[in-house]
């Protein structure tokens, strides 16, 4: 039997835009159990509604973010390796959700950005944060090690040295340096606005170069080096394409493209 959904997260549908919130503003937006197994859920419901072009990720309430993992429900919890099972399966089953989606995701950063919330943003595609926006990754001061995949996402961002630092001392960094470091691609003072732009730029262009892309990049993440059948036949595919058709056609006629969604 399918658990119900947490009352902490929402899913909004705006045309082609979803907004996946966190809505729990008592804790800060601290992930408990619930919030864990309703993430995962909720975008693959905003991936399957029919015109969505990208997710937008963040709270539901301004100068928040997300505080990481629920402390306390863990502290009452993490004895029962069942629930440790669970617990370790929703909080995987969700990065590989965002990291994995077939869509852009965009991180929009407004407040503390911690451990289990930092995971969050590193599984976005894109980071925007604000000048309230801190990172950081905090296993270190509870004794806890960073799951693998979580801590390859954050490698991936800002190299090791950088990432074992953060690791090391679970300090918190201003939005600033994390800027300077690669953890954020954007610094903006309304986080919201910025997301608009941002989303109206990329819905301006070709839905399908977008989708192609991001399954280039992330097999290159995953260690491919050189072209193989698929990348070749996915090459070859956007030359029949109607995205490909529309492109050509608006530059000889100097318009903007309209895309197919």
């Amino acid at each position: 039997m399918t658990a119900p959904l947490s009352p902490h997260v929402r899913l909004d549908v705006d045309g082609p835009v979803a907004r996946l919130r966190l809505d729990r503003p008592d804790k800060r937006n601290a992930l408990d159990q619930a919030m864990w197994e309703t993430i995962p859920r909720l975008v693959q419901q905003a991936v399957a509604t029919p015109g969505v072009r990208l997710l937008r990720l963040g709270s539901a309430h301004p100068g928040l973010f997300c505080a990481g993992a629920d402390i306390a429900e863990f502290a009452a919890c993490s004895a029962d390796p069942r629930w440790r099972a669970r617990n370790q399966a929703a909080i995987r089953a969700t990065q590989l959700a965002l990291s994995r989606a077939p869509i852009p995701v965009i991180a929009l950063v407004d407040g503390d950005c911690v451990g289990g919330g930092c995971g969050l943003a590193l599984a976005a595609d894109i980071r925007i944060a604000s000048p309230r926006a801190r990172f950081g990754i905090t296993p270190s001061k509870l004794g806890l090690v960073y799951p693998l995949h979580d801590t390859r996402l954050l490698v991936e961002l800002v190299g090791p040295g950088h990432a074992r630092r953060l690791l090391y001392t679970g300090r918190l960094i201003p939005a600033a340096e994390a800027h300077r470091i690669g953890l954020a691609e954007e610094l903006a003072d309304d986080v919201e606005l910025a997301g608009d732009a941002l989303a109206a730029e990329m819905l301006a262009v070709s839905a399908f170069t977008q989708r192609a892309t991001r399954a280039t990049v992330r097999r290159i993440l995953e260690g491919q080096a050189d072209d193989d059948e698929a990348s070749t036949a996915l090459f070859d595919e956007a030359f029949t394409g109607p995205d490909f058709a529309e492109g050509v056609s608006a530059f000889l006629a100097k318009r903007k493209p309209r895309f197919p969604a």
